[in-house]
């Protein structure tokens, strides 16, 4: 089982997710970004050795969940659940969302997590990218933040999902659904621990038999729960706004070599980092 670690070192994987997604988004090689990144990475944290490790790994396997999954103690099992999705062409899931996904998730555990926001942002997650429960929801019980009473709780939304509404499954559980059974019956006791507050209790009462996306809305909006990253179809206009400004960069880049060329100097120096920009148009068509 993952163990809960430092608050800086999710800090840092937030950075490294981040910062991951934004190089691969701008075309550089992974093996690049990785050789690079533990440079700067705050070198009091263990994510440093734990990148030089995914680096060895990619170099061995070509994949990067391959360090994720040899690294139970530092990554999650979740972690390494994403990254291996990202690398399952059936599932047209891609590396960005993942990367986003797992930023958002460091910055929630950097801050001041909860078993419930982390249960409601991981199952979201699942359900959006179509994930697979299964699968994933064992994952998740592997996770320090949920001790036994959470576990077993996991265990029984493994079971029940899809035959009872997911807004039941969290009001049941929930210190309002205590108090509603109370003022019923004064004697009432729950038979099974209580894992969600009162407030997380009204938000699903209000939304039984409405589809569990606006459920997901009304936790973010009210409590403050961590947001999952949607993914863009190819078609949308952001995400081909995002290509072309990644053409323009490259055609800024070789524009500015040939101007170099013409005026009978170039300095390469700043284009050794990514040694494809060098390739020149007529290139291309050789």
């Amino acid at each position: 089982m993952t163990n809960v670690l430092d608050r800086e070192e999710y800090i840092e994987q937030a950075y490294f997710f981040r910062t991951l997604r934004e190089r691969l988004e701008g075309k550089m090689p992974t093996q690049q970004i990785l050789e690079h990144l533990p440079q700067e990475i705050l070198s009091t944290t263990r994510l440093p050795m734990a990148v030089q490790f995914i680096a060895a790994e990619v170099k061995h396997s070509g994949l990067l969940s391959s360090g994720f999954v040899k690294l139970p103690h530092y990554f999650t099992p979740f972690q390494a659940f994403v990254m291996r999705n990202t690398e399952d062409e059936k599932k047209k899931f891609s590396i960005e969302i993942g990367l986003l996904i797992l930023e958002r998730e460091a910055l929630y555990r950097s801050a001041t997590p909860t078993p419930a926001g982390l249960f409601v942002y991981e199952f979201e997650a699942l359900s959006r990218n179509r994930l697979g429960y299964d699968e994933g929801l064992r994952m998740m019980r592997e996770d320090g933040m949920f001790d036994a009473d959470w576990r077993g709780y996991l265990d029984m939304v493994y079971r029940q999902i899809g035959v009872v509404d997911f807004a039941d499954l969290v009001y049941v559980r929930s210190e309002l659904y205590v108090q509603d059974q109370r003022r019923l019956d004064p004697a009432y006791a729950p038979p099974v621990p209580v894992l969600f507050g009162e407030k997380e209790g009204k938000i699903a009462r209000a939304n039984r038999g409405r589809d569990p996306l606006f459920l997901f809305a009304a936790l973010q909006r009210q409590l403050g729960y961590p947001e999952v990253p949607r993914s863009r179809p190819k078609d949308d206009p952001l995400a081909q706004l995002e290509t072309l400004k990644a053409k323009i960069r490259e055609l800024e880049i070789r524009l500015k070599l040939v101007e170099g060329e013409v005026k009978g100097r170039v300095d390469l120096s700043e284009f050794m980092a990514k040694p494809e920009l060098l390739n020149r148009p007529d290139d291309d068509e050789d």
